[in-house]
């Protein structure tokens, strides 16, 4: 029976083997080398080597963008993640209706980022009305921090959920054993429970982390980049790159931010993995 097994594995493995080609190795392949070429479609590429990428290194628009990106990563980071830890906690213990409010906090989940975007742009724009500010079309500060709003909003229902996953996997016996040996609360959460659900952490960095860096349609929605691109993040601005300008130098210049987007994400992606694993070794 193994070895009929053994024998046949193969047959099932390669649909999704050539699904996987097809649909991400190919068109990668594709793309890094239209990153290197002037073109409007695949078949009239022309070869320009570096020049694409010197553009991109070099452009104001797609530098401020990455230190947008950044800024709103490092912050969203930490308040999803204290935010979805904090509610795993109150939902952990033995209260009333906690099902309850585990569905209504995952439920934003649920929604689209463009149908969000939107929502919250009606909602941010009605609230700066009222106290007399600018709307966002033309403040960058509230653009900045309804992004965060939003994106809080989103997620942290669903790193709850893994929380709760974690939490619900430290062993009763090790609490009772810190319970007895006098350990506060606080210790017992920065002593025990921390350490053990450090798996949990790194999958939620690692989430929150790429979902940062690769946000889009909620920033579509919500800004659009405005007031004057302030607000545009990585993905938006290798789009209107690509897509708001016509001609085939444009289309070599997005392609080339894409590329080094990519390669940027893996990279932080591939530290900071290493960084929480390192974590959950010495625990």
């Amino acid at each position: 029976m193994d070895k009929a097994l053994r024998k046949y594995a193969p047959i099932f493995v390669i649909p999704t083997t050539a699904a996987f080609v097809i649909g991400f190795v190919i068109p990668f392949i594709e793309g890094l080398y239209l990153s290197f070429c002037r073109f409007t479609t695949v078949s009239n590429a022309k070869w320009t080597g570096l020049d694409n990428f010197k553009y991109a290194l070099t452009d104001e628009a797609f530098r401020h963008s990455f230190v947008f990106t950044v800024s709103f990563a490092v912050v969203s980071i930490i308040l999803i993640n204290v935010g979805g830890l904090g509610l795993a906690l109150l939902l952990t213990r033995k209260l009333r209706g906690t099902n309850v409010f585990r569905t209504i906090f995952f439920m934003p989940n649920l929604i689209g980022g463009i149908v969000l975007g939107y929502i919250w742009q009606i909602l941010i724009n009605c609230i700066l009305s009222n106290v007399g500010k600018p709307l966002l079309a033309l403040n960058s500060t509230a653009g900045y921090w309804g992004l965060i709003i939003l994106m809080c909003w989103q997620q942290i229902g669903y790193m709850m959920i893994i929380y709760i996953a974690g939490l619900q996997n430290v062993p009763d016996d090790i609490l009772e054993a810190a319970a007895i040996d006098g350990a506060s609360p606080a210790k017992t959460f920065f002593r025990v429970k921390l350490p053990m659900i450090m798996p949990s952490i790194t999958i939620c960095v690692f989430l929150t982390l790429t979902n940062s860096f690769k946000l889009f349609d909620q920033n579509l929605a919500l800004t659009a980049g405005a007031p004057k691109h302030s607000t545009e993040m990585l993905a938006l601005n290798i789009y209107n790159t690509f897509y708001a300008r016509a001609g085939m130098q444009w289309k070599g210049y997005g392609q080339s931010k894409a590329v080094l987007f990519c390669i940027l994400v893996i990279v932080i992606s591939m530290i900071q993995l290493r960084a929480t694993r390192s974590r959950e070794v010495q625990a």
